[in-house]
C-alpha cells in the first residue's frame, strides 16, 4: 500500500510540474488568437507583437486622479483635482477592474497603477493595490511625478516587519520642464535642470535594493512639445546613463484639460521627435523591427546598453536578424515565458528549440552575432543593461470622440481620416477596464470620451474636505464640492 501510495505521489508531482514547464497554454492561446482577429488589417503585419506574443498593456482609471503638479499639457480632464485620493476607494476600483482584465485577458499581463499621482495615496493602499494587481495576474508599474521622499519608498515595499513585501517594484517616472510645482525647481526653464532629480529617484532605488534586496525596473516618461522637443536630444543622452530600463516620449496631444493648451502641439511631427532621441542614444534605432500595435501610435526599440553602445535586438535592415525576427514571433507564439522563474521560462524555450531546430540553430547564430555587435563577450560581461526606446503618440479628444462613437454602433467609416482613427483605436495596446459595461476601452477613447464624466461623478463621490482658518483662531471644515456648487 506505501508503495502504491508513493508512486501516487510522485505521479502527481510530476504531473504538476510538467504542466509548470508546458509551453500549451490553451486559454492564453484563445485570448490572442481573438486579439489578432481583433486587429484592423492594417496592423496585421510581420513584425506585429500583439496577438503573437503580447496581450497589450493595461491601464487603471478613475482610481485616484489628483495630481499636486502642474503640466501643460495635462491629459486628465478638468475635474481631475478636484476629487479626494481615498485609499479605499483605490483599492477597491483596482481590484473590480483587475478582475474584469483577468477574465477578459487572461492569466498574465503588465498593467499600470495610473491615474494622478500614486504617491498621493498612503504607503499601505499603494501597496494594497498592487497586490491585488498580482492576485489578478497582472505585472503593476506605478506611475508618478517622482517628487516622493526615500521614506515613502521604504513604506511601500516594506511590511510592518522591516521586510520587504514585495520581490521587485516597477515605477514610471514622469519628469519633464513642462512641469510646475516640483520641490527643489518648481519652474525649470531647462530639461537638465531636472537631471539632480532624475538621478535622486534612481538612487532611492539603488539603496532600496543594495540594503533589502528589492529588485526594480525603471521607465523615465517626457511628454514633448515645440518648446522643449531641441532638448530630447540632451535628455536622452543624460536619462540612458542614469539607470533607467526605458526611455519614453510622448509628442503632446490636444486631450485633457484645454485651459493648458498653450502652444501648437502638432508643429512636432513623430519623426521629428524620434530623430531627436536617436541623436541621443548616438545610433539609429531600428523600431520597425517589432511592432506594439499602430505604428502611427507607437514606436519601440528593443536592446541593450553596452557600456555607452546600445545593441538592439533585431536590427530592421538586416535580413538574419529579420529571419530570427520572424522565427521567434512564428513558435513562441502565446508561450508563457512572462510572471515566471527563469529556469521554468527557459525550460519551455528549450522545449521550443527542440522541436524546431532549425529557429533554434538561427537564434544561436543570432547571439553571437550580438555578442560581435556589443563589442565581445567580456564587454557584456563588464556591464549589460536592458534598454528599451519607446514613443506614443496619443490622438486629440476632438479626433476620437466621433470615431469611437461609430465604432460603437458597428459602423465602419468610409472617411480615411476618420477610418484611420478607428484603426488606431482597434489596435490599441493600452487598456482601459470598465466592468460595470464589459467594456474594454483604449487610452485614447478613456481621456477624450470617458474621464470628463466620471470625475465630474468622482468629485462629488469624493469631495475634497478644505480646512479654513475662522476669525476667532479656530477652523471650520467645507467641502470644495459644496462650495462650487453654492457658487
Amino acid at each position: 500500500m506505501r508503495v502504491v501510495q508513493t508512486w501516487g505521489t510522485l505521479r502527481k508531482h510530476a504531473q504538476e510540474l510538467a504542466a509548470t514547464l508546458g509551453v500549451t497554454d490553451t486559454e492564453r492561446a484563445q485570448i490572442y488568437s481573438r486579439r489578432w482577429a481583433e486587429l484592423p488589417e492594417s496592423a496585421r503585419t510581420a513584425n506585429q507583437m500583439v496577438g503573437r506574443i503580447a496581450v497589450g498593456c493595461e491601464g487603471t482609471h478613475g482610481v485616484f486622479p489628483r495630481c499636486n503638479l502642474t503640466c501643460s499639457p495635462c491629459y486628465h480632464s478638468e475635474d481631475a483635482n478636484k476629487v479626494a485620493v481615498d485609499g479605499a476607494h483605490t483599492v477597491a476600483r483596482v481590484r473590480e477592474q483587475m478582475a474584469h482584465l483577468r477574465g477578459r485577458r487572461g492569466a498574465r499581463a503588465h498593467a499600470q497603477l495610473i491615474g494622478g499621482e500614486v504617491s498621493l495615496l498612503d504607503a499601505e493602499s499603494h501597496a494594497a493595490a498592487l497586490q491585488e494587481m498580482r492576485l489578478a495576474g497582472r505585472e503593476p508599474m506605478s506611475f508618478t511625478h517622482g517628487d516622493f521622499d526615500e521614506e515613502y519608498l521604504r513604506s511601500l515595499a516594506l511590511g510592518g516587519d522591516g521586510r520587504p513585501r514585495f520581490a521587485r517594484l516597477s515605477f514610471a517616472a514622469h519628469f519633464d520642464s513642462l512641469m510646475r510645482g516640483r520641490r527643489g525647481v518648481p519652474r525649470p526653464r531647462r530639461e537638465e535642470d531636472l537631471d539632480p532629480y532624475r538621478r535622486r529617484f534612481v538612487e532611492m532605488f539603488e539603496r532600496l535594493r543594495r540594503d533589502y534586496g528589492v529588485r526594480y525596473y525603471l521607465a523615465h516618461n517626457m511628454t514633448v512639445t515645440p518648446g522643449n522637443v531641441a532638448e530630447v536630444e540632451g535628455v536622452t543622452r543624460s536619462v540612458m546613463r542614469m539607470g533607467y530600463s526605458m526611455l519614453s516620449f510622448q509628442p503632446a496631444a490636444f486631450v485633457g484639460d484645454d485651459r493648458r493648451w498653450r502652444e501648437g502641439f502638432r508643429d512636432v511631427t513623430g519623426d521629428d521627435v524620434w530623430g531627436e532621441i536617436e541623436r541621443g542614444a548616438g545610433t539609429r534605432l531600428p523600431w520597425r523591427s517589432l511592432q506594439m500595435g499602430d505604428p502611427r501610435c507607437n514606436r519601440s526599440a528593443f536592446g541593450v546598453l553596452v557600456g555607452e553602445k546600445w545593441i538592439p535586438f533585431f536590427d530592421d535592415v538586416d535580413p538574419r536578424d529579420v529571419r530570427v525576427r520572424d522565427a521567434f514571433l512564428e513558435h513562441f507564439t502565446a508561450v508563457p515565458l512572462g510572471g515566471v522563474p527563469l529556469w521554468v521560462a527557459a525550460a519551455r524555450a528549450l522545449q521550443v528549440a527542440a522541436r524546431h531546430p532549425h529557429a533554434a540553430w538561427l537564434g544561436i547564430e543570432h547571439g553571437w552575432r550580438l555578442i560581435g555587435r556589443a563589442g565581445g563577450p567580456r564587454k557584456m560581461l563588464a556591464g549589460t543593461r536592458l534598454m528599451t526606446f519607446v514613443m506614443h503618440s496619443f490622438m486629440d479628444a476632438a479626433q476620437v470622440a466621433p470615431a469611437w462613437a461609430m465604432l460603437q454602433d458597428g459602423i465602419v467609416s468610409e472617411d480615411p481620416e476618420v477610418r484611420a482613427v478607428q484603426e488606431r483605436l482597434q489596435a490599441c495596446v493600452y487598456t482601459m477596464s470598465h466592468p460595470e459595461a464589459d467594456l474594454l476601452v483604449p487610452a485614447c477613447a478613456q481621456h477624450s470620451v470617458y474621464d470628463p464624466d466620471e470625475n465630474r461623478e468622482l468629485r462629488v463621490l469624493l469631495p475634497i474636505v478644505e480646512v479654513r482658518q475662522r476669525s476667532d483662531g479656530g477652523s471650520s471644515i467645507g467641502h470644495r464640492a459644496a462650495a462650487d456648487k453654492a457658487r
